[in-house]
């Protein structure tokens, strides 16, 4: 799912020196089915709900525990949806092989078989250039930031300092460097695995897991000394004798990223509500309590 999201901005920041320099605009979809382009802010409001997609299995931003939606993308998802004075609904979708398809699937488009579109898709990683190459789609709504950090077991490391310095780091803590050295666990084909492939070749002592969250459940089981991946993630999956910390990472130029919302062009009034929506909440300090009560740092968006 990182892998989806955020390589496509890696490849989007390097096709231009300048914002949509190079890119030559597309014919504007013509006649598109209406069940494909969602709702009007006015027609959400008269029936009362909002569709959200979020995407599924994926603590701790977004899961479903007892059938009840949880995390905190559906709790933005919550707040945006009380802003309009609707019901929030949350759709959980799979995450496809790259974002450009989960925005066609799930936000401008439908998938070709039984597809639809939802009104909004939050955990949207945001890059002005790649906004560009998808003109059917908005980006608007940051509500957060995001980074690359590494978790690793304290046993391993006894001379960390467990509290972390301004710029995050432990003192003492592992760093890239140290993976020539010790296992290291990450996502497979995530940025992390790619950062370390990379920069340290057959050099490094990498252990690929499906997910992030098995890599953790590695670290807890000593299977590896640390994980490297999203902080969020990390901090989730820590447990006892587990430490996370956000070290300096050179030569990593998309190790932070921002997060938002999509939806369907055509509706920029739903999209200036969210947008509105997303930045009082920012100010009055709710999308920050949202992240504490899950245990997890908060990264102010860029925006």
């Amino acid at each position: 799912m990182l892998r989806a999201a955020v390589l496509a901005l890696m490849l989007a920041a390097g096709l231009a020196e300048a914002r949509c320099e190079d890119h030559v605009p597309g014919a504007r979809p013509q006649n598109t089915p209406r069940e494909f382009v969602g709702q009007t802010l006015d027609e959400i409001v008269a029936r009362g709900w909002i569709e959200i997609a979020v995407y599924e299995n994926f603590p701790p931003y977004s899961w479903e525990e007892g059938g009840t939606p949880k995390g905190v993308d559906v709790e933005v998802g919550r707040i945006i949806a009380e802003s309009l004075g609707v019901e929030p609904r949350f759709r959980f979708v799979q995450s496809g092989e790259t974002l450009e398809a989960d925005l066609l699937n799930y936000v401008w488009k439908g998938a070709a078989v039984g597809g639809h579109v939802s009104n909004l898709m939050l955990r949207v990683p945001y890059n002005s250039d790649f906004t560009c190459r998808v003109e059917q789609v908005v980006f608007t709504g940051q509500y957060a930031g995001e980074k690359v950090g590494i978790a690793y077991r304290t046993e391993a490391y006894p001379d960390a300092v467990p509290q972390a310095n301004a710029d995050g780091r432990h003192p003492g803590a592992p760093v890239p460097s140290f993976f020539v050295y010790d296992p290291v666990g990450v996502e497979n084909d995530s940025i992390s695995d790619f950062y370390l492939t990379a920069t340290f070749g057959a050099s490094a002592k990498i252990t690929r897991y499906k997910t992030t969250l098995a890599a953790m459940e590695g670290l807890a089981a000593g299977e590896v000394w640390a994980v490297m991946g999203p902080l969020s993630q990390l901090e989730a999956g820590a447990g006892e004798g587990i430490a996370v910390h956000a070290p300096l990472l050179p030569g990593f130029g998309l190790s932070r990223w921002t997060l938002g919302v999509a939806l369907h062009q055509s509706h920029r009034d739903l999209g200036y509500a969210v947008d509105e929506a997303v930045a009082e909440a920012l100010a009055d300090g709710r999308i920050a309590a949202v992240f504490a009560g899950y245990g997890l740092d908060f990264t102010p968006p860029e925006r």
